[in-house]
């Protein structure tokens, strides 16, 4: 569901607690606000509650009495909230190697108004994407990559992440492992795209590995990074059926386009605050 343009976003986690719900909806009745979107979520096995509202505001609305005034409702649940206004848009660093599918579908969906986000810099350790980013007046970074100081590289990756207040990277088919260092300094807002093949094929060329197996399903998958390889909590995934009659280079052209759609999802998702990290899952609402 598409967010509309004029409206506030409520989301919320704490304990499983008798009144949740009714604390987070009867306080919006009394401060006059209209709900145009409400989901829960109740995790039975986590014992953990989830929540996210889309709201108009009503006239002479003030946002720190407003805040403040949900803050003293809520502590007594022990509920972690954070408040999204309409005008919100997420800087993102978007991270890239060679291949330009991933990287040209989200400047597009940015550039007609589909993902709410503002990319600030593109960091890539090969030059080959340049005239892409510029083309869309973004700034280019090309830090090549020395295979004896990787740490070196990453803290360029990270200072320009830093310096442009980015609040979200996507690893747009960044062909790169990154160190334990990195992924812990952007455990939960870093999003990965990968192929996702049923038998998994690994190491070079997976296309052409699911060919010579005949797989019939090919796919995508986007995940929040962490320390274990493609294996963080995952957002959203895409498949599509293939047969006997595609070719190595027909798997490799649908699944680029599954990637493309997955990861334009998974941002989308992410950005408009529908996703709740719930230990190594996710909930999205």
């Amino acid at each position: 569901m598409s967010r509309t343009p004029d409206t506030w976003i409520l989301t919320a986690h704490c304990p499983s607690v008798l009144g949740t719900v009714d604390a987070v909806t009867r306080f919006l009745y009394e401060q006059r606000c209209y709900v145009t979107e409400h989901h829960s979520f109740d995790d039975r096995l986590s014992a953990r509650f989830f929540i996210r509202i889309e709201f108009r505001q009503p006239d002479g609305f003030e946002e720190q009495a407003f805040r403040a005034a949900l803050a003293e409702r809520v502590a007594p649940f022990d509920m972690q909230v954070e408040l999204t206004p309409p005008s919100y848009r997420a800087k993102v660093v978007l991270m890239v190697s060679k291949a330009d599918h991933c990287l040209n579908d989200l400047l597009y969906r940015q550039r007609i108004g589909q993902l709410a986000m503002d990319v600030v810099a593109v960091v890539s350790n090969h030059p080959d994407l340049e005239p892409l980013a510029r083309w869309h007046d973004i700034p280019y970074h090309h830090f090549p990559l020395d295979p004896n100081d990787k740490p070196a590289q990453e803290r360029r990756v990270l200072q320009v992440i830093e310096e442009t207040g980015a609040e979200l990277v996507v690893l747009a088919r960044y062909m790169q492992v990154l160190s334990p260092e990195l992924c812990r300094r952007l455990d939960g807002w870093a999003i990965n795209i990968h192929h996702s093949l049923l038998p998994g094929f690994k190491g070079a060329k997976p296309y052409h590995q699911a060919y010579q197996k005949g797989v019939k399903l090919v796919g995508a998958t986007a995940h929040y990074i962490n320390n274990d390889l493609d294996e963080g909590p995952i957002i959203a995934q895409g498949v599509e059926p293939v047969d006997h009659a595609h070719y190595p280079e027909d798997l490799i052209a649908k699944g680029r386009d599954i990637e493309c759609l997955t990861l334009a999802k998974a941002v989308g998702l992410h950005i408009e605050r529908r996703v709740f990290l719930n230990a190594n899952r996710t909930v999205v609402l």
